[in-house]
C-alpha cells in the first residue's frame, strides 16, 4: 500500500513529500527543501527506511535538505537532471544543486524502482532547463512546474514561457485523473488544471 506525505519545508513553505510504501516500509523523499533533520525524524518515527531522493530541479528551496539527509542515511542515492546540478561550482549557486555523494542523473524515459512501483521520469522544462515530473501510478510529482490555478516561473536563468506551456500541455494529456503533487501550496488534478488553470487553458490553445 502505497500513501503520500506532504511536509512543507523552508522559508517559503516548499513541498517535500514522503512516498511511503507501507508494506515494505520504505520510503522515496521527493524535493527536501530545507529541515533535514525535521525530515529524518519524521521517516524515524513511522519506522520507514529511506531509498532515494528525488529532485524535481535544483533550486535552492528544493534541495537545502539534501546534505543534511546524507549525513542521516549515508549512501542514499539522489536522482536529480544533468542540467539541475552546479558541476563547476560557478554562477548561481541558489539555481542549481551543488553535487553530492551518490548522485545519480535522470533524463527522459527513465525509470526509476521504487518496489513494486516503477517511477517515470518526464522531462517537463520552462521554469528550469532541467525540471522533471516523476510520474508514479497516478501521481505526479512537479515541482514548480504546475501549481493548483497556476504554472512555475520562468523569469529565472533558464526559464522559458514558451517552454513551460509546452510542459504544461503536457502534462494535462497525461489524462484527467492524474493527481498532481506540486511543489507549493496544495495538491490538485490533471482534470481540475484542464479546467481551470489559465495557463494551462492557453497552452492547449
Amino acid at each position: 500500500m502505497l500513501q503520500i506525505r506532504r511536509m512543507p519545508v523552508g522559508q517559503i513553505g516548499t513541498n517535500c513529500y514522503l512516498l511511503e510504501d507501507l508494506e515494505a516500509k520504505t520510503c522515496a523523499v521527493i524535493d527536501p527543501g530545507d529541515q533535514a533533520d525535521d525530515i529524518a525524524r519524521e521517516i524515524d518515527k513511522s519506522g520507514l527506511r529511506p531509498t532515494m531522493i528525488l529532485i524535481t530541479h535544483g533550486h535552492f528551496d528544493h534541495v537545502l535538505g539534501v546534505p543534511g539527509l546524507l549525513k542521516h542515511y549515508p549512501g542514499l542515492p539522489v536522482y536529480i537532471h544533468e542540467k539541475e546540478v552546479n558541476w563547476n561550482k560557478a554562477g548561481d549557486q541558489y539555481m542549481t544543486m551543488n553535487p553530492v555523494e551518490g548522485i545519480h542523473t535522470v533524463k527522459e524515459g527513465d525509470v526509476i524502482d521504487f518496489g513494486d512501483l516503477p517511477i517515470q521520469v518526464l522531462h517537463t522544462p520552462g521554469h528550469s532547463r532541467g525540471s522533471v515530473t516523476y510520474r508514479a501510478g497516478d501521481v505526479l510529482f512537479c515541482g514548480d512546474t504546475l501549481f493548483a490555478g497556476s504554472c512555475g516561473r520562468t523569469d529565472f536563468v533558464g526559464g522559458s514561457y514558451p517552454t513551460i506551456l509546452k510542459s504544461l500541455k503536457r502534462l494535462v494529456e497525461l489524462g484527467d485523473d492524474l493527481r498532481v503533487c506540486p511543489g507549493h501550496e496544495g495538491v490538485t488534478t490533471t482534470g481540475t488544471e484542464k479546467e481551470r488553470n489559465p495557463f494551462v487553458l492557453q497552452a492547449l490553445q
